[in-house]
């Protein structure tokens, strides 16, 4: 039985598939996708079948096979919408001999045991009910001492705070509006589910109670964005 986080998630997001990337950068400053290059990064050249969960329209499943020739990337998304724009964009890049994209839940992984030599996973935790259960499946399909990585917004300290807090009540809704009603929705959307998780839960206590080792946090672009990584 799916969520009313999951259902809400794609009911939100499963129009947006086309413009999704575009959009996604522009409202993010274009850091999101430096926040992608960056958690790309945080995997070993080793790492020769890796899965990317929340993949939506591919961006880092293409990230992660250019990275390393050779690479195989499963892309796993509950949305259909999403999968075919992202099918779109793999076949755009050459890269449909070493991505495959499959329908399926984060929570219920179609995959054995120790399959994957990595994952990724991107603004996925907000959308579960549990997000310490979710990690642990996710660790499930990673091999004995396999790298697994995350990229999520984040909610700024200090000084940036107030200035964060604006843009999400104000500027975020009003430039999705521009764009489109979906957009708007969107925009009105993230700022109060970004400062209900974190306040919430504390990333760091998730990744280590779903069993994860020698876990790193790295906030980026003065607290918008959070990489972590840590070892299953």
């Amino acid at each position: 039985m799916r969520s009313v986080a999951e259902v809400s998630a794609r009911e939100l997001f499963a129009p947006l598939g086309p413009t999704y990337d575009r959009y996604a950068r522009l409202l993010s400053f274009g850091q999101d996708p430096r926040w992608r290059r960056f958690m790309v990064s945080r995997l070993p050249a080793s790492a020769a079948r890796l899965l990317d969960v929340a993949t939506g329209t591919a961006a880092v499943a293409i990230e992660l096979a250019r990275a390393v020739p050779g690479r195989i990337v499963v892309g796993i998304d509950q949305s259909p919408e999403m999968l075919a724009a992202g099918r779109a964009r793999v076949a755009r890049a050459g890269l449909a001999d070493r991505i495959e994209l499959r329908e399926g839940r984060a929570e219920s992984l179609p995959f054995a045991d120790d399959e994957f030599d990595a994952l990724t996973f991107t603004y996925l935790l907000r959308y579960v009910d549990d997000p310490v259960a979710a990690m642990r499946e996710l660790r499930r399909v990673v091999r004995p001492g396999g790298t697994i990585a995350m990229l999520e917004f984040a909610v700024p300290r200090g000084a940036w705070r107030p200035l964060w807090e604006l843009y999400v009540r104000v500027g975020l809704p009003a430039a999705g509006a521009v764009v489109s009603p979906g957009w708007h929705e969107v925009g009105t959307f993230l700022g109060p589910s970004i400062r209900g998780f974190h306040e919430r839960y504390s990333l760091g206590d998730v990744w280590r109670e779903a069993g994860i080792a020698d876990v790193q946090v790295r906030r980026m672009s003065l607290g918008g964005g959070v990489v972590a990584w840590g070892t299953s």
